[in-house]
């Protein structure tokens, strides 16, 4: 399997180097050459695997054989052993027409430790095998961080500094983030939006001098592994709830907002996996819903929600599927990104959209809708959905058909947005591990939105 850019003009290169690039150098998006098939007889031998083994199938056909399958092994199995459950994402039924697939059960109790566990660890294996400094630089709105921090904390070789929006994440995010106090943490909160973080991220990445001189690598879901390691539990979704009914195809709404995650079951898809409808979810910050059924790629005024994790105006995989959409077109893609970069538009071609309305539908959750579907739920069935996961609950029920199976993604535990369920109110009790955050001090720096001040804290933190 090579690996190639969304602009087209990187030489291709194998798994560890496409990996280690994160943004590609021409400013792309890596992706892979081709998009392996799996043939229907082995997805219904994957059935009965296991969480870890299942991932061990889909990445064997991804890593050339690059990491020996005993490493390989060895990374999953070690990724996963601080989960709390032994299933990692569990499924928990509503009713036949209703699962929700929980992806809140690692170390910061949020979705983004099922890939960024395995990513941390993948960055020291390949520290150690290659003797290579790894400076890990991301963005979050908030679960990111913490679970990047969790994934490499303390471990030699690596530094990580993550910049987070100030005072726009959940008490619970910031704390998860700042209350770690390992000599390779930095913090950085800035006076912003996450898109503003973003922006100097991907900035940064597409400098190469800088990139190079400061060994920079990538967290954040312009990295191709982060999108394949989400992609391992839409194939696990599928098949729990095959064991339980008898199914044909089945939906997935999924709270989103850099566009990664659901692309990850856009991925799953076309490997070949029987998914129906891919519904994004979002919320007022909804460039992503106007997108489906406007054709037009616009940011709006950016708002603060009760699902901050979602509070994104550009999508950073926005242009993995642009690329799809345009049959591979390289050239195509540049055009249409230097376009959205100088006009801050995008408008898709009439031709084209029903395809994109073929591959998602989508709604966004307002905030008064938001709450509704978490009081709703918790007095109906006696489950407690977080702010995003009840974004996607809304976008279910508004999307899908009654007949319709549908598996709606917990991408956090509830214990995290505590502010949005007190407006209901619903009391809930803290996990212990949440609990324990609000005595421990704080370790971050705050800094207006400049460049300029970032590189400046970024050349002071990093070994070259």
């Amino acid at each position: 399997m090579d690996f190639i850019s969304t602009r087209g003009k990187i030489q291709k290169c194998g798994f560890i180097d496409a990996f280690l690039m994160g943004l590609a150098d021409d400013g792309g998006l890596i992706i892979p050459e081709h998009i392996p098939v799996v043939p229907q007889d082995q997805l219904k031998a994957w059935e009965q695997l296991s969480y870890q083994e299942l991932m061990f199938e889909i990445f064997s056909y991804y890593t050339n054989g690059e990491i020996p399958d005993e490493d390989l092994k060895a990374l999953i199995h070690d990724s996963y052993a601080t989960f709390r459950s032994p299933d990692v994402t569990p499924i928990h039924t509503i009713n036949e027409s209703l699962h929700v697939l929980e992806l809140f059960h690692g170390p910061t109790f949020a979705f983004k430790d099922v890939a960024l566990q395995f990513i941390g660890n993948l960055y020291s294996y390949v520290s150690k095998k290659q003797n290579k400094i790894i400076n890990i630089l991301g963005a979050t709105s908030g679960d990111t961080g913490a679970a990047a921090i969790q994934g490499v904390r303390g471990k030699e070789g690596i530094q990580i500094c993550i910049l987070h929006p100030h005072n726009k994440v959940s008490k619970v995010q910031e704390l998860q983030m700042t209350t770690v106090h390992d000599d390779n943490v930095l913090n950085l909160s800035v006076e912003g939006n996450f898109d503003d973080c973003q922006r100097v991220i991907k900035e940064l990445f597409a400098d190469i001098e800088f990139k190079n001189k400061y060994h920079l690598r990538a967290i954040n879901s312009i990295n191709f592994v982060r999108i394949l390691a989400q992609t391992v539990y839409y194939f696990y979704a599928y098949f729990q709830v095959a064991k339980k009914q008898s199914i044909d195809a089945i939906n997935f709404s999924v709270p989103t907002g850099n566009f990664g995650n659901i692309f990850s079951g856009y991925l799953a898809k076309q490997m070949g996996l029987p998914i129906g409808k891919l519904i994004l979810a979002t919320n007022e910050n909804n460039i992503l819903e106007r997108f489906v059924k406007e054709g037009i790629y616009m940011p709006g005024d950016f708002l603060s929600t009760y699902s901050p994790s979602m509070d994104i105006q550009i999508a950073s995989n926005f242009e993995r599927y642009l690329y799809y959409l345009n049959q591979k077109d390289a050239g195509k893609v540049t055009e249409l990104m230097n376009e959205f970069q100088q006009n801050g538009k995008l408008v898709i071609a009439e031709a084209d959209m029903p395809q994109v309305r073929s591959d998602f539908d989508a709604h966004g959750v307002k905030g008064a809708e938001c709450l509704q579907i978490i009081e709703k739920y918790n007095k109906e069935s006696g489950y407690l959905l977080d702010p995003h996961t009840a974004c996607g609950v809304a976008a279910y029920e508004a999307c899908s058909d009654k007949n319709e199976v549908c598996v709606v993604f917990a991408t956090a535990h509830p214990a995290k947005f505590n502010e949005a369920l007190e407006l209901i109110p619903i009391e809930q009790q803290f996990p212990k591990e949440i609990e324990q955050l609000f005595n421990q001090p704080q370790y971050q720096t705050v800094l207006d939105y400049s460049k300029e001040e970032i590189v400046k804290q970024l050349e002071a933190f990093y070994k070259v």
